[in-house]
Parts: C-alpha cells; structure tokens; sequence
C-alpha cells in the first residue's frame, strides 16, 4: 500500500496550523506547515504533496480573501491537478464563488467539522490518485500501441550463448548496461530480456528513440511538463523518466544524441533526479537504464563528438550483440522460429524451407541482420506457394549464390573453372559483409588482384 502523501497546511495562525495537523496526524496524513504565500509557493517547488489547506486571509485585519485567491492562482498555475480546499472565518457566499472559479476544490469555513473535513480530504486524495494513474496508464498504452520487441530469444551460436549468459548473469543488478552491435541484430529484444529477468519486471519497460526526439521536445519527452510549461503545454504530460519508475527505461540510439542534450542526460544520471517543465521542484529517478547503440562511441568520445564521462555513466557493464552473419549457426534457427509463428499469424500452410532455400539463407551475408531475417521470412510466408519454402520465394538480392555441392554434383555439365572463380569470389565477399580487403587477404590475393578479378567476372 502506498504512504499517503503529505497535506501541505497554508495559514498564518499557529493555532489553526496545530488544530489540523493533529487531526491530519490521527488519520495518518502527514503534514508541513507554511505561514505565508512565499513559504506556501517556497514548498511546493521543494517537494510533492498530496493536497494544500489554504487560508484565504493572510493578513489578520483582512477580510477580502484577496491574499488567498491570488495565491491559489499561483499554485494553479504550477500544478493543475493539485487538490487545494479553501477555508476562511469570514465565509461568504461571493468569496466561496470566486474561490470555486479559480479552480478551487472545495471550500470550507472556520471552525470546521472534523469528520466532514477528513472525509472530504480523504476523496479529494484518493481522485488525484485516480487521476495520475489514469494519466499514466494513457501514457503507457500509447506507448504500447506502438510496439513493443518479443523478448523469445532462440540461440545455438556459441557467440550469442555468451552473450545470453552475460545478460543473465547482470539482469538482477542495477548497473547500467550499453548494448552495443549493428542495427537489427536484436539490441531491443535483449534489453527486454533483461528487464524480463530483473527485479523491476513488475513495473514498466519504456522505450524512447533518443535519435528521434527533436531538440526542442527533449526534455519535455525525457522528464514531462506541467500545463502552460510552453506554448502548445495544453496538458500536464507524464516523462520516460516518471513512466519508468520502478522500472526500466531502454534509451536506443544513444550515439546520435546531440552534444546540448548529452550535458543535460549526464546530470540526470549522476543525481538521479529530474525536473519536469515548468515545475521547479525534483524528482527522485528510481529506474534502470539500458542504453543501446551502433555507433563506435570510444570513436565518437575521441573525435569530441560523445562526452566521455557520460559514456562512462551509461557503459556500467558493455555487452556486444555480434552480427548475424558472425554467428551463422542462428539463421536456420531464428528462420524456422520465424516461419512458424507467421505460418500460424497468417493461416498459412507452410511448414519449412526447401535445400536451396536453407543454402541461400546460410550463405547470404545479412547486411540488416534478424530484422531483415524477420521480414524476408514473413514476406516468403505470404508468397510462399507450396508447402516448403525456396529460394525464389525469399527474394534475396543475392540470385547468384553457391549451388550445393550435391546439386553440383547432378548438373556438372556446363560447369566451368571461371563459374567457380566466379563463385569463390562471391562468396568471400558475402563472408567478408562486403569488405574487399578481408575478402581478397582470405583468398590469398592483394587488393588489386582482387578487382581485377571482380571486373573480369563483371561482379
């Protein structure tokens, strides 16, 4: 169960301030005392509360509530959905009025009914609960619509076993964790996973996209704002930071973050606290942090493109996801996991892939890596026209790939040496991913040599 949150009492008169705060005691509510409209205002950009007592007569020879209303014009202009009751000795009804257009939740004279007063307080709290849990779940769904990665993993490559044991092995921790690799080979699914695996998997994983998040939106998606923050602050709206409480927040593409922006994230992470828009007070950030990117950041660090103290910040435990084409033992079996979850996604009665199918796929280089693995399988699903997969329905851009050796053996004639030179070369060149150095110094051949060759086969 949740503390309830603190009562913030507003008055000038010490008598008035023990009287309630012993009542809000007695059923639990802790409370803070201010004596002023300054020390009211003061306060409440120190801290949270769950809802403010104000008097509206601050001066004791003043009867008017002007005081009062001016100061709850302020406070509803810092925090719009804070619960705030009004009380005066001097109740009128055109006071009481005034005070109800400006936003006041409800209103009560001097002396007050204690159990009126304590029923009235605890529905007044429970609605702003019931309000920022609505916000918040508003904000995760949208977030859901938006998709978020499966975490099944299905590994046989030694390299990816490695990697699993390291996320498994630090998902119980709280270190920050930098996933690093190219684009598509499943830095997000991982970061999942590790969430999944972690004493936060009961709270929320939220992503953000730090490379799409235009400057002048930064904070407000990272830390939220309150109503009339800027021009288009229509609403209060809730941060990354505040939906991942308790949580994980997963921040991919970390490398492209502008310089201005790293500055500002570098502070979060060492004080572990934020500022919403237009709210001055801080906020505790109680979350997990999991960066992901495909840039070289000790690159990045030394051309002074990436700060090198946030790169230590985000860099608790680096963990390496290799490409697909590094760990070729995972693509007949990430293929197949794809073919059966589309098969059973589209009704389609497909069941495996043919000899020059599983070929092409294991010797295609994979430039996108299990993204572009993902989609080449759906796509063949949908096109599919026969029960087993081939290679014309995967529609790999490589349409020339090595024929096995066994269907080599049965249509020999017509084979020439230069087909196999041919051959040999693509094939080094889609081992290499389509570094010619490599591809040339693993065929004993200089780089020159190699071109020729190229050009000779018209490659």
């Amino acid at each position: 169960m949740l503390p309830e949150p603190p009562i913030l009492i507003s008055d000038d008169d010490e008598d008035v301030q023990t009287a309630l705060r012993i009542l809000f005691k007695s059923a639990g509510y802790p409370s803070a005392a201010a004596f002023s409209p300054e020390q009211t205002l003061e306060l409440l950009d120190q801290q949270d509360f769950g809802l403010v007592m104000m008097d509206l007569n601050f001066q004791r020879d003043t009867t008017s509530g002007v005081e009062g209303l001016a100061l709850l014009e302020q406070i509803r202009a810092r925090q719009p959905l804070l619960p705030v009751v009004v009380m005066t000795g001097w109740g009128n009804v055109e006071l009481a009025v005034s005070a109800m257009r400006q936003q006041a939740s409800d209103f009560i004279e001097k002396p007050w009914d204690n159990l009126r007063l304590l029923n009235l307080v605890s529905s007044l709290v429970a609605l702003q609960r019931s309000q920022e849990s609505s916000e918040r779940l508003r904000e995760e769904n949208t977030l859901l619509k938006r998709g978020r990665p499966p975490s099944q993993w299905i590994v046989s490559s030694p390299a990816m076993r490695k990697v699993m044991d390291m996320a498994e092995q630090v998902a119980g921790t709280d270190i920050n964790i930098l996933l690093t690799g190219e684009n598509g080979t499943g830095k997000s699914m991982l970061a999942s996973l590790i969430h999944e695996r972690s004493r936060r998997a009961q709270s929320a994983f939220v992503a953000i996209n730090m490379s799409a998040i235009p400057d002048t939106l930064f904070e407000s998606e990272l830390y939220g704002h309150v109503k009339g923050a800027f021009t288009d602050a229509r609403s209060n709206r809730m941060g990354r930071f505040e939906l991942a409480e308790g949580g994980t927040l997963f921040m991919d593409e970390i490398g492209d973050l502008p310089a201005v922006q790293q500055a500002k994230l570098l502070h979060v992470l060492e004080s572990r606290q934020y500022e919403k828009l237009g709210c001055s007070h801080s906020r505790v950030a109680d979350v997990r942090i999991i960066a992901a990117t495909n840039a070289d950041l000790p690159a990045l660090v030394d051309n002074g493109r990436f700060r090198r103290d946030l790169h230590y910040r985000l860099k608790g435990i680096e963990i390496h996801v290799p490409p697909l084409r590094q760990r070729r033992e995972d693509i007949m079996v990430l293929a197949r996991g794809c073919l059966r979850r589309f098969a059973d996604k589209y009704g389609r009665a497909v069941d495996g892939f043919d000899e020059r199918a599983i070929h092409a796929m294991e010797h295609y280089t994979w430039p996108g890596n299990v993204r572009e693995l993902t989609h080449v399988v759906e796509r063949a699903v949908l096109l599919a026209r026969h029960r087993r997969i081939t290679a014309a329905d995967l529609g790999l851009a490589d349409t020339t790939a090595p024929v096995p050796a066994q269907e080599l053996a049965e249509n020999w004639d017509g084979f020439t040496l230069e087909d196999a030179e041919r051959q040999m070369l693509q094939l080094a060149l889609r081992r290499h991913g389509g570094n010619v150095t490599a591809a040339a110094r693993a065929l004993g051949l200089s780089r020159s040599a190699f071109y020729r060759r190229l050009e000779k086969h018209g490659c």
